[in-house]
């Protein structure tokens, strides 16, 4: 039986979070991150994905970012709440939460969460801290972004006139 981490790796050398606050709908923030095959279309940080689903605990895909050839596994889904991945890579073993909470209507706090070991990390864990710090910024900045202009795009077309 496999066993599938629900939380980071507190002992290990990095542990990073960060969160943001998005102006969007629950529903569109949670299917924009969770639509994995779709990261290259909003996520600059991230080239391409093989992924076939199903987003349940088990399945894998594979992603390259920053330069990384990184293949993962789903450990944990809670629709409209929680994700965590993770796997190993260039021998650094990655754990990655995500937690999504609607503060208000149309308001939505994701926090992400990610701990990396392995002997790269060992060696280098400031270096690593802030390669990671970086690439979580970068990610949460690239959702909000891509989030809040199809928030604002639905919201648009629902309120326009119609024309004759």
């Amino acid at each position: 039986m496999t066993t599938h981490p629900t939380a980071v790796d507190s002992e290990a050398p990095v542990v990073v979070r960060a969160e943001t606050t998005v102006h969007a709908p629950l529903p569109t923030v949670w299917s924009l991150h969770t639509d994995i095959a779709a990261w290259p279309d909003w996520n600059t940080d991230v080239d391409q994905v093989e992924y076939a689903g199903p987003l349940t605990p088990g399945t894998a895909f594979r992603w390259l970012t920053h330069g990384l050839d990184i293949t993962s596994t789903v450990h944990q889904v809670v629709p409209g709440e929680r994700i965590v991945w993770g796997g190993p890579a260039h021998g650094i073993d990655g754990i990655h939460v995500w937690t999504f909470q609607e503060t208000a209507p149309g308001t939505v706090t994701v926090r992400t969460e990610e701990s990396w070991s392995g002997a790269p990390v060992e060696a280098r864990p400031t270096e690593m801290e802030q390669v990671l710090r970086q690439s979580l910024d970068a990610w949460l900045a690239a959702l909000k972004a891509r989030a809040e202009a199809e928030a604002a795009a639905a919201a648009t077309a629902t309120t326009a006139p119609e024309r004759d």
